[in-house]
Formats: structure tokens, sequence, C-alpha cells
């Protein structure tokens, strides 16, 4: 019988959900890969393939990070202890990390995106966060945009 391989060898990454649109729309600065504390039903749906993080965000709560909005459905055979499909998820990082979200989010007005979530080489649920300074699809292109005026609830932009 052959050896499995070990972690160093075996370079596999399971791509359970990813949010391509904001791939698309957003300039993303930094990203980083966090873990995911999930409960048993949790990790049996993301391995069959279900789960969606289109209208997810990440939050900073005092020294934790949380996932918000995401949705991992039921998991179909499970029982009475089944979990809540949108719950809030902790996020596991280091202190340092944590540090710099927060210093992102507060001072910078950056906004916490999940981009993917996958299952490492170690069979480890892992979600990858993305920051970017700006909501829209100017901040892809690179380009600035600024209000000329604000009357009468109607908002004149033009690109700078």
């Amino acid at each position: 019988m052959a050896r499995p391989q070990s972690a160093a060898e075996f370079d596999k990454k399971k791509v359970v959900a990813e949010n391509r649109r904001a791939r698309f729309d957003f300039a993303i600065e930094q990203v980083f890969e966090a873990g995911i504390a999930l409960q048993g039903t949790e990790v049996k749906s993301l391995r069959f393939g279900e789960g969606t993080i289109a209208e997810s965000y990440a939050e900073v709560k005092g020294n934790e990070v949380w996932l918000i909005n995401s949705n991992i459905p039921e998991f179909s055979h499970g029982n009475r202890h089944n979990h809540e499909p949108k719950r809030p998820r902790k996020l596991l990082l280091s202190g340092r990390e944590i540090n710099k979200m927060y210093a992102g989010v507060a001072r910078q007005g950056m906004t916490l995106v999940p981009l993917s979530v996958y299952f490492n080489s170690r069979g480890r649920a892992k979600v990858g966060d993305g920051e970017w300074p700006v909501r829209g699809p100017d901040a892809a292109e690179g380009t600035k945009v600024r209000v000329v005026s604000a009357e009468g609830g109607v908002l004149v932009v033009e690109a700078a």
C-alpha cells in the first residue's frame, strides 16, 4: 500500500465558495487568510460544496473578527442539532492581523469582504478576506470620483 503524501508535497486547495464579483468590481488592497470556527454540520455542508458568500462581509468587534451574512445551508442528513444557516461565524486570526484590519476599517474607511472559502491541504476550512477602500465600480478602474453638488436629493458626480 502506498504511503500518503505529506502536507508539503500535497499542495491542493478545494475552493467551496468564491466571491468573483468582489474581485471584478473593487480594487483589493490587501488579502488576509483566516481560519473559520464552524460547527460539525457546517463542515459537512461545505465539504459537499454548498455555501455562498456573495453578500457577506467581515466586522471587527472588540478583539475578534466576525463573518456576517454568509450562508451555509443546513446539512441534508443532519438531525435536530443542525446549525443555523446565516449565523455570525468567528474568523480565527492573530492579534497583529486583527489590529491591521481594525486600523484599515476605523481610520482609512475600508471594508472587509470574504473573497473565497476553501479547504487547505491539511483539510482546514479557510476564508480569504480582502480589504478595499471604496465601494463601487469606479474603484476597480482606479478613477477618482467627487461629488459636485447635492441639490434636492440628487447627486451630481463627475470624474476627477
